[in-house]
């Protein structure tokens, strides 16, 4: 539960359009949600943010304090986070910056925000600068669904997008390995964090959704369509495989600094085909049926609803 300081400051927040008065007046606030890394509930915390660019930074000063903010803690742990910003709330990945790019943009958090100078005096550990990423390939995903059949959609095509993402963040560390040149180890590229968090934003995703298909959509259809029992039970077991697939993944990518990078690609481009196969089946299989079920779903008002 937020403090009651904290949770006035939210109520004016979504009362008054992201304006907030008192001793935040004039200041840019947004609230950030985060999923609790042991509770797993859900946690607001009105933040300040520094933009830099098209970038929304966040640091985890905790005010000088010796310890990292419980906020932070839980973007390590579950990475997708929800932010309202003005009038406006999306969801985005929370990335830590590392290394030189860190200590880079928190110059440019301190240049914009003294304060945070401040308080990187008190305390002896490294604040944290994290970044709230939007991925491009979100631009195209549809923002409204009309039924079930939308929204999965939707969802699989943030998954699709999130495994693009985890490639190309890997191929750009395996390049700036490539590139480097001169005696003494290679630089880290510095991609650690990051492609940790859209990692692990993948796995909680995936997990989330099928966790939901398995407990709830797939009995309710399979009891009114007995005639796809085994094309639902196919699924589950899939679900079984995807589910080992994302340990490999996980394993993987906690590897990649010291991994042979062509057996890495081998690895993740198998591992990328056997998710992708699992989706095109799941919508092959389900998005005819789903399109008769409306999103959000609402009470049942009559027979015809309750056969749904």
């Amino acid at each position: 539960m937020p403090t009651p300081f904290n949770q006035s400051v939210i109520e004016e927040f979504r009362a008054h359009g992201g304006k907030v008065g008192g001793p935040f007046e004039g200041s840019e606030l947004l609230l950030l949600t985060t999923t609790g890394a042991r509770s797993g509930k859900e946690h607001t915390t009105p933040l300040g943010f520094v933009r830099d660019g098209g970038l929304i930074l966040l640091v985890g000063s905790n005010m000088g304090a010796p310890r990292h903010p419980d906020w932070y803690h839980n973007i390590l742990a579950h990475p997708t986070v929800t932010v309202e910003l003005g009038t406006d709330t999306f969801e985005a990945i929370a990335v830590p910056a590392e290394g030189e790019r860190r200590d880079r943009l928190f110059e440019r958090v301190v240049a914009a925000e003294p304060g945070y100078g401040d308080y990187r005096t008190r305390t002896s550990r490294t604040l944290p600068v994290v970044v709230l990423e939007r991925p491009a390939h979100e631009a195209d995903i549809p923002e409204e669904a009309a039924n079930l059949a939308d929204k999965m959609v939707q969802v699989h095509l943030w998954l699709r997008g999130q495994l693009m993402h985890v490639r190309d963040e890997t191929e750009a560390y395996f390049e700036a390995l490539a590139a480097h040149r001169g005696p003494g180890a290679p630089p880290a590229p510095g991609l650690g964090l990051q492609i940790r968090q859209h990692c692990l934003a993948f796995c909680d995703a995936l997990e989330f959704h099928h966790t939901s298909e398995d407990a709830h959509l797939f009995p309710a259809m399979a009891h009114h369509h007995p005639e796809l029992r085994e094309t639902f039970d196919r699924l589950a077991e899939e679900h079984r495989a995807v589910a080992r697939i994302q340990g490999e993944l996980a394993a993987l990518l906690a590897d990649v600094h010291g991994t042979d990078p062509e057996r890495f690609r081998a690895e993740l481009a198998r591992m990328t085909a056997e998710l992708t196969r699992h989706l095109d089946y799941e919508e092959a299989s389900l998005l005819p049926l789903l399109a008769e079920l409306p999103w959000p779903p609402g009470p049942p008002t009559g027979e015809g609803e309750r056969r749904h």
